[in-house]
């Protein structure tokens, strides 16, 4: 406890927050490029960093955690929308900002206005692009290309690199800076279909690099590697890679599942959000009764409840009543019942002396005790980005170094 009370003077009068370690994130910042920087390499110039801050930073602030990336180095970043893009920019945020699902007809201009970097996925969006530039009055206003390999979302035909650069050569106001596409399953690696998807991306992905080169086109930054490419996949480096989830302190999912051991051993890292909630009632409970709505749970013993001031209207997944837990006290207290839009019930029978008041961990760090994220998400069927990304508006976010 006295060490979640040191954290943030402000935590004691608040009954639910998530602290996000600004320590934690500037250390896996620099654990990547470290790890996608080799010195055997001897590059002339070293990988840069794209750091996803889209989705609000993954739950922990997206303004405030790149603002944070920023200061300690990122190059550059990448969000969903202009919206997000925008809100990055007010904070101060000066280093190039990519906006990953580009925008829709009539929102160009306000890429423009806000110095944001444009994905074209669609040729007519260059026209477009293009227009936006001159009524800003701007010339060779930057651009990435994304090239759809095998995802089949977003990006534009292999077989189309020749449509695109004749549109390209009657744009006069837009410059190529980046060419990059997304892997569907880089985390895969079994002897099946979805375990050889990565290796035919890439070769498609470079096939169309070339003929975009050969036509004359410089394509500027190269881009490939998400999170797991990242870790387990150097071929696919290139000039830049796209950390998200492991900038957050986890791994993702690979399959077969001892690859994530080997994964996490090769490139620690540190989670950076802790949510945290307080006990605001204790009840006891006589064997037999039921707790929650429709008393999914019924007491097998008399039984002490604590009543969490959090509900899956902060982003307590639903999916965690009567199968996940708590570290409160260093312990584990099981969640019991069906988990309400406000408050989460817990079992704190075998913790000694719990009181009104404590602070119970959802998921992250406690003092020397971690109930990780990507655990909890595992063991109800989620990835850990859902949980993160769960932690509603109304939850407020203390940094701390």
């Amino acid at each position: 406890m006295a060490g979640i009370q040191r954290s943030s003077r402000n935590a004691a009068r608040r009954p639910v927050w998530a602290e996000v370690s600004l320590g934690a994130l500037a250390y896996n910042l620099e654990a990547i490029r470290k790890y996608v920087n080799p010195p055997q390499e001897k590059r002339k110039m070293p990988r840069k960093i794209l750091s996803i801050v889209k989705g609000n930073g993954y739950g922990h602030g997206g303004p405030e955690v790149a603002k944070a990336l920023e200061k300690a180095g990122s190059d550059w970043f990448g969000v969903t929308c202009a919206d997000e893009g925008i809100a990055v920019r007010k904070n101060g945020v000066r280093r190039p900002i990519l906006i990953l699902t580009s925008f829709v007809p009539g929102e160009e201009s306000r890429l423009v206005e806000h110095d944001l970097t444009a994905v074209i996925h669609r040729c007519e969006q260059l026209e477009l692009l293009d227009r936006a530039a001159a009524r800003g009055g701007k010339k060779r206003v930057p651009f990435h290309l994304k090239i759809d390999t095998g995802m089949n979302r977003l990006g534009i035909a292999t077989g189309d690199v020749e449509c695109f650069a004749r549109q390209l050569g009657r744009c006069k106001n837009i410059q190529l800076t980046g060419i990059f596409s997304h892997f569907a399953s880089s985390g895969v690696f079994t002897e099946s279909y979805v375990g050889q998807q990565t290796g035919e991306q890439e070769e498609r992905f470079y096939a169309a690099l070339e003929r975009l080169r050969a036509l004359g086109i410089d394509p500027g930054i190269v881009h490939l590697a998400n999170s797991a490419a990242i870790v387990t996949r150097p071929e696919t480096w290139a000039d830049m890679v796209r950390p998200g989830a492991i900038l957050y302190g986890y791994h993702p999912g690979y399959d077969p599942i001892e690859k994530r051991e080997e994964a996490e051993a090769r490139l620690p890292l540190k989670p950076v959000m802790s949510l945290r909630s307080r006990i605001i009632a204790l009840r006891d409970v006589a064997q037999g009764a039921g707790v929650g709505y429709d008393a999914t749970f019924v007491a097998h013993r008399p039984t002490r409840i604590g009543v969490l001031a959090a509900g899956y209207g902060d982003g307590i997944h639903r999916s965690l009543g009567n199968r996940g837990n708590v570290l409160l006290r260093g312990k584990l207290a099981p969640i019991v019942g069906i988990i309400s839009m406000d408050v989460t019930m817990i079992d704190v029978t075998d913790i000694e002396d719990a009181k009104i008041g404590d602070v119970a961990t959802m998921h992250g760090t406690d003092g020397k005790h971690t109930l990780p994220a990507n655990r909890v998400a595992r063991s109800i069927g989620t990835v850990t980005s859902d949980l993160l990304c769960a932690v509603s508006q109304r939850v407020p976010r203390l940094y701390v170094p």
